[in-house]
């Protein structure tokens, strides 16, 4: 009776003595092996999409590296340390949107970069996806909510400006998740009925104004592919149905690694960018297609959890805003390559290459981890 009595409390010391050592390297474990698994498989899928190409494959495994060395970073600081940094975080990253329209690199017909030769070259407008659900969590914190019109006018005003100067580089898709991030932060916190329903019937006068003033040719022209993808089968609707050829052919469980034919034999454009999950499709079939949904799920479902579990406003805020603008990430890129919304070039997080925003997005969960690590009291789930 006393042995088992011991050996119970001696693991429940041994449990405590772990979750204390996470609790001090201000690292949640479950977000840790999560992104780790997708950090993996990402590599694996890589590889194959990008035709076997081994220097892309270790540009991306460095990012992975220099990521999450920075997500250790900030999970290190306090979430009230980060909200008295956010006004200037703010500035500094407008300005590096200006620095962008003024001296920006241009690739592909756009100016999204800058480029220090020999170096570094990044893209601002990824930051901004931190910056600016940050930069409105800190300013409602500091408000009475549900916040009141002029608070509401305010933090629009703080959302158009980078907003506008990612719009004209032209980068679309990013800055509609701008828009996203920061009003998440709105609608989070308390954001009253009347003006959810005002912003809906908004969209439409909006969107036809876009339309006319705001977007260019090509970008109408995706509309218009979304809309009708045979119209243009060897032209703009290209993408879109060798993609969907991809995402069928795979059937169930898939062609196999390395044996897709859509990719490899260059059917497929941006196969390690954007429509990186048509190759995981058909190689690795419906079957792969749901582990890969199921991660981002328990990735999700575990920032909502450390959301509720907030102590404070600001991190309350921030991470339920974070975690919304994850969703959107995915459903987006996967809505897209899938045919069920328009081509605006959002990649699929962790999965597709890209150095900036690979790092943005584990700054992003080195900012989760610390709102739920720095708490008075811990409760492991």
């Amino acid at each position: 009776m006393n042995s088992s009595f011991d050996r119970t409390l001696s693991n429940e010391d041994v449990l405590r003595r772990r979750a204390s050592l996470l609790q001090r390297l201000h690292i949640d474990g479950i977000l840790l092996l999560l992104l780790l698994m997708l950090a993996a498989g990402s590599l694996f899928i890589l590889y194959s999409a990008s035709g076997k190409n081994v220097d892309l494959l270790m540009k991306q495994a460095s990012s992975f590296g220099i990521g999450l060395v920075g997500m250790f970073i900030i999970a290190q600081f306090e979430p009230r340390f980060m909200a008295r940094w956010v006004p200037l975080a703010y500035v500094a990253g407008v300005g590096l949107l200006v620095a962008v329209d003024v001296m920006g690199h241009n690739a592909m017909g756009a100016t999204r970069w800058i480029n220090i030769p020999g170096v570094i070259r990044f893209q601002p407008s990824e930051f901004m996806k931190i910056i600016m659900p940050a930069t409105i969590a800190w300013y409602l914190s500091k408000r009475s909510l549900p916040p009141r019109f002029k608070h509401i006018a305010i933090s629009l005003a703080l959302i158009v400006v980078p907003f506008g100067l990612i719009l004209v580089q032209p980068d679309l898709g990013t800055s509609l998740l701008i828009i996203a991030s920061g009003t998440f932060v709105l609608f989070i916190a308390g954001l009253q009925w009347r003006w959810i329903f005002g912003a809906v019937a908004a969209v439409v006068p909006i969107a036809v104004a876009m339309w006319f003033f705001v977007m260019h040719q090509y970008q109408k022209q995706r509309v218009l592919t979304f809309l009708n993808p045979e119209s243009d089968p060897l032209g703009s609707g290209w993408n879109i149905i060798q993609s969907k050829a991809a995402i069928g052919s795979g059937g169930v469980l898939g062609k196999g690694w390395l044996l897709g034919t859509q990719s490899h034999l260059d059917f497929l454009p941006e196969s390690h960018t954007d429509f990186i999950i048509a190759v995981l499709a058909e190689e690795f079939g419906l079957v792969g297609v749901c582990l890969l949904l199921l991660m981002y799920l328990l990735l999700i479902a575990r920032g909502l959890v450390i959301t509720v579990q907030a102590q404070t406003l600001f991190g309350k805020l921030l991470a339920g805003a974070l975690t919304m603008t994850f969703f959107v990430y995915v459903f987006v890129n996967i809505g897209m390559v899938s045919g069920l919304l328009p081509v605006v070039g959002v990649p699929l997080p962790f999965i597709s290459y890209g150095g900036t925003s690979l790092i943005t997005l584990l700054a992003g969960f080195g900012i989760l981890m610390s709102i739920h690590t720095h708490r008075k009291w811990i409760t492991q789930v």
